[in-house]
């Protein structure tokens, strides 16, 4: 599992578009890698607005935000039409990326246990260091936590 002031382990993913990133291309830049259940359902739909609201801060900052979901291109075009989401939702099938990042478990909703994503975001800095790590998340006001995160 990594922590903070690990190297954030690189991936290869798809994203809306279809078309391949790796997050070594995003070297010398703040990311805010963000990993959620699924496209389109409430509490996931309150984190990617808020990032969405808080976009043209982050843009000033030179912070770069990235969604991951086990969700495919396809879904991730839908919903980022629906919700004007400015920022890149990739596609981990697999669930590949999320085992890397401890993203990926046992969880509980409505009184069942179930493994999947779990809602979890990693703050990269400019040198691909992972500088927080948020494993509780409240989705409705995460983007500004985040952002006072990075001037931490």
């Amino acid at each position: 599992m990594v922590k903070e002031g690990d190297t954030a382990p690189d991936f290869i993913l798809k994203h809306k578009d279809g078309e391949i990133m790796n997050l070594a291309d995003f070297r010398g830049q703040k990311v805010v890698l963000y990993f959620y259940p699924k496209d389109d359902t409430p509490g996931c739909t309150k984190q990617a607005c808020s990032f969405r609201d808080a976009n043209e801060v982050y843009e000033q900052k030179g912070i770069k935000v990235l969604g991951v979901s086990m969700d495919d291109d396809e879904s991730h075009q839908n919903f980022a039409a629906k919700y004007n989401l400015p920022f890149q939702l990739l596609a981990d099938p697999d669930h590949k990326i999320a085992d890397a990042y401890g993203s990926y478990g046992d969880k509980e909703y409505d009184g069942r246990v179930f493994t999947g994503v779990l809602r979890k975001t990693f703050l990269i800095d400019e040198q691909g260091k992972i500088k927080k790590i948020f494993n509780e998340v409240n989705v409705s006001e995460h983007a500004d936590e985040v952002l006072r995160a990075f001037e931490a």
